[in-house]
């Protein structure tokens, strides 16, 4: 097949699919509308196969040694005392604190780092139409310039405009009754390595977490249905997230604190995207912008990197772009729909909504977190579901 192929997206699954193209012998430009490489976000892990992906890449020292330095997971009540941990040194896998913990940023920038070398970056730009001719794809970026290349992947995230573009009505989102908005803060003493949970009635939740940049990466949630808030301005965001936590406590009034003078302020309604196809012609989806299964599920960074591999590693053993696509989705479809598969009541059981319900809560956590029992609890939210077999690449 002819090797010109354009990704659209500059973040994990984008230069993971980029490095690996590049290395099987295609010719790959990535746009990216940024105007420059964007660092920050918040904690994702890799976990199971995406760990092989990235040994392949010889990039898994160099992710484990750029951790947060999290040390496991603790929730907390309104006094910030611990009532139940899982702490990774206590674990025979991973448990809600993975091995290999990262911040997105500092991942992407390892991937984007090593793509680098052999692809070329397109920033300060963007897809503004597309035309797949059957033999190509022509496209014209919104700067007003136009190229031809043989195929284009989209790797732009949840809110994928390019795939609302080419998609358009075959979405059909899975709310997951869960708003949420990370942004980080300032650190203090207090701080530790700890993953530290707390809730609040009315479903809400604060959490904050560690980093190896000298600051706390905060997040607030609440359980609730859609409301549409994801389409507010963030001004209107951050004042709706002052009026739910005012009286939540714990370390609430500092996390809005934060938030007023925070530089990466990112609020989101949780929703799985699910398409009955990620491809057509000459165009494939990967990332979130084909299956995001929100940050609930776990795995969002593990496929991405997995996706990445197995899409480069299709199109190279085979002729024709449309059967690369076909085979990249009959590969990481049944991982995706099992990553997929957090129940809908899940949200709401980790999130209460009354006292009486924290309390159930903590004292099943507090049950969950004891020898007899942990191992097999931190197996059951920490361990992935099975991946492609990678072997079939190479």
């Amino acid at each position: 097949m002819s090797r010109r192929i354009l990704i659209t997206g500059a973040s994990i699954a984008g230069n993971t699919t980029a490095w690996w193209l590049a290395r099987r012998g295609f010719d790959v430009t990535v746009v990216e509308r940024e105007p420059e490489f964007r660092d920050g976000g918040q904690n994702i892990d890799i976990r199971g196969v995406g760990r092989e992906v990235l040994r392949r890449m010889g990039l898994e020292e160099a992710a484990l040694d750029a951790g947060t330095g999290e040390e496991g997971t603790a929730w907390v009540d309104e006094t910030g005392q611990s009532v139940a941990e899982f702490l990774t040194d206590d674990l025979e896998s991973d448990g809600p604190t993975a091995e290999m913990e990262i911040l997105r940023g500092d991942l992407a920038r390892l991937l984007y780092d090593a793509a680098d070398q052999t692809v070329y970056f397109r920033f300060d730009d963007s897809i503004a139409s597309l035309h797949d001719d059957g033999r190509g794809v022509e496209v014209v970026f919104e700067s007003g310039a136009a190229e031809r290349f043989d195929a284009v992947v989209v790797a732009e995230g949840v809110g994928s405009p390019t795939r609302e573009r080419l998609f358009a009505g075959e979405n059909d989102p899975r709310w997951m009754d869960l708003t949420t908005a990370y942004f980080t803060i300032a650190r203090t003493d207090d701080d530790d390595h700890l993953w530290r949970w707390y809730h609040a009635p009315g479903g809400r939740s604060v959490s904050l977490r560690p980093d190896r940049h000298g600051t706390t990466r905060a997040m607030l949630t609440v359980q609730q249905p859609p409301n549409g808030a994801e389409n507010w301005t963030e001004e209107r965001q951050k004042a709706w997230l002052r009026e739910t936590f005012a009286d939540a406590g714990w370390d609430a009034p500092r996390v809005l604190q934060g938030m007023d003078t925070t530089d990466d302020f990112y609020f989101d309604v949780l929703r799985q995207v699910r398409l009955p196809r990620w491809s057509t012609g000459r165009i494939a989806l990967t990332g979130d912008a084909a299956w995001c299964a929100t940050p609930l599920a776990g795995i969002g960074a593990t496929l991405a990197v997995t996706g990445g591999f197995v899409l480069a590693g299709e199109l190279a053993l085979t002729d024709d772009v449309e059967t690369g696509f076909a085979a990249y989705e009959t590969a990481m479809r049944p991982m995706v729909e099992k990553g997929q598969g957090v129940p809908k009541i899940g949200p709401r059981l980790m999130n209460p909504h009354t006292r009486a319900g924290i309390r159930l809560l903590h004292g099943a956590l507090k049950i969950a977190s004891k020898p007899p029992v942990r191992d097999l609890a931190a197996k059951m939210v920490g361990e992935p579901p099975q991946g492609p077999d990678l072997s079939r690449y190479g």
